[in-house]
């Protein structure tokens, strides 16, 4: 049998799952502090639900499963390879929340300050960065459509990381509404404006080159292909510029009120900006979208906005919602990199102890040093130098021993 973890898929040695935990202990202490509950929601979503998510190209990364006995059977005859599942595994944890919300709205308060932190799965091509299997720490408000809920989104996710340790980041927003609005002046029409913006999400990593190309290949208008890039050739522009080519520009107020309030919050420990390319990939977006980016990485470390159809989807009636998500992976693969240690960490030490001893006087011992040490007991080797050397290797601080007092640091 196979011992490799799947593609995309990994195993975690002890030493990185013990940051891992530190480090999800330390992001939901923010969260609960801040008045969010955690609930959690099953792995596997019906498949008409994911379908109808608008969950942009994530649509084309569902891992799907197959139905089962009779109904497979039954299927396979049809000879329709979409009568085939009737479940998958969740991309994200938005579409979750948003059926939970809908069965569950009676018992919840309004608005409701939410906690996810959970595993999705996107059937990604692996590559560094792009996992299969990951986890997502996720804060969501429901039932508030004051742009005092993006503010404080903003300031909930900026304080978790920076208690653990991130500095230097920015957090870039944008506004779809206000994206659409110019996108439509420039001659793009109504309908084929989710697909532009979802082109022009890709700006970062296929430029501006690429973008004009793929809308080329969409077979959209040339003349309003033409002006997108002329604006994205111009370089720097303004909030006030963009909100001009609208029909309404009032529509940013709700933008440069999040900006400048965000900017007021920061006090000069991290950087907001206005980011006029910003899109997010999922279509499920209506209004606000946000990406928090830092030197340390290429891509984003958290992203989200205003998703305030989703639930409706699922009740016939709007709900407004608004969710920021920290890209725990990401976090986790920066923080090691940089070889982070966690702050005020015991050291963790191992108890030796003869074959002939009496084992409750060991466990005894063991508790009495864990006021000052992590210990883990361990039965003492026949060549105790190897057996030092292995437990230094392992990430052990020190040795004790039963018939001593001190302890051994390494």
């Amino acid at each position: 049998m196979k011992t490799q973890a799947l593609k995309g898929m990994r195993d975690l040695l002890p030493a990185e799952q013990t940051l891992r935990d530190y480090i999800q202990g330390k992001i939901l202490e923010t969260y609960r502090a801040s008045g969010f509950e955690r609930i959690s929601t099953p792995m596997l979503e019906d498949m008409e639900n994911l379908d109808k998510s608008d969950g942009g190209d994530n649509l084309n990364l569902i891992f799907k499963v197959l139905k089962r006995g009779d109904k497979l059977t039954a299927a396979l005859n049809t000879g329709d390879p979409k009568q085939l599942s009737d479940m998958g595994l969740r991309y994200d944890l938005t579409l979750p929340l948003s059926r939970y919300y809908a069965a569950n709205k009676d018992k919840l308060p309004s608005p409701f300050k939410v906690i996810q932190t959970d595993r999705v799965f996107r059937a990604e091509r692996p590559q560094k960065g792009r996992l299969r299997e990951f986890v997502q720490c996720d804060i969501d408000i429901l039932g508030d459509s004051s742009p005092n809920a993006e503010v404080e989104l903003i300031d909930v996710t900026t304080r978790a990381l920076l208690n653990i340790g991130f500095t230097g980041f920015t957090v870039n927003i944008n506004d779809r509404r206000i994206l659409r609005g110019m996108l439509e002046s420039m001659g793009f029409s109504a309908d084929t404006l989710d697909s532009v913006c979802i082109t022009f999400d890709k700006m970062d990593k296929i430029g501006a080159d690429g973008v004009k190309a793929e809308l080329t290949e969409k077979q959209l208008p040339e003349n309003a292909i033409n002006a997108l890039a002329d604006f994205i050739a111009a370089g720097e522009v303004t909030l006030d510029a963009v909100a001009a080519r609208c029909a309404d520009p009032a529509i940013a107020d709700d933008l440069k009120y999040v900006l400048a309030t965000a900017n007021a919050m920061a006090a000069g420990r991290y950087q907001v900006a206005y980011c006029p390319s910003l899109v997010r990939g999922q279509g499920y977006y209506t209004g606000m979208v946000f990406e928090i980016t830092c030197p340390q990485f290429s891509g984003a470390v958290a992203g989200g906005g205003r998703y305030d159809n989703m639930v409706g989807k699922f009740l016939g009636t709007q709900v407004p919602a608004v969710g920021f998500s920290i890209g725990f992976e990401r976090v986790c693969g920066i923080l090691l990199e940089q070889g982070y240690q966690i702050p005020g960490a015991k050291q963790k030490i191992a108890l030796l102890y003869a074959k002939d001893v009496d084992f409750p006087a060991v466990l005894a011992k063991a508790a009495s040093l864990r006021d000052s040490y992590n210990v883990t007991v361990l039965p003492q080797g026949k060549k105790l130098g190897k057996q030092l050397g292995q437990l230094e290797a392992a990430g052990f601080a020190g040795a004790a021993f039963m018939d001593k007092d001190e302890v051994k640091i390494f």
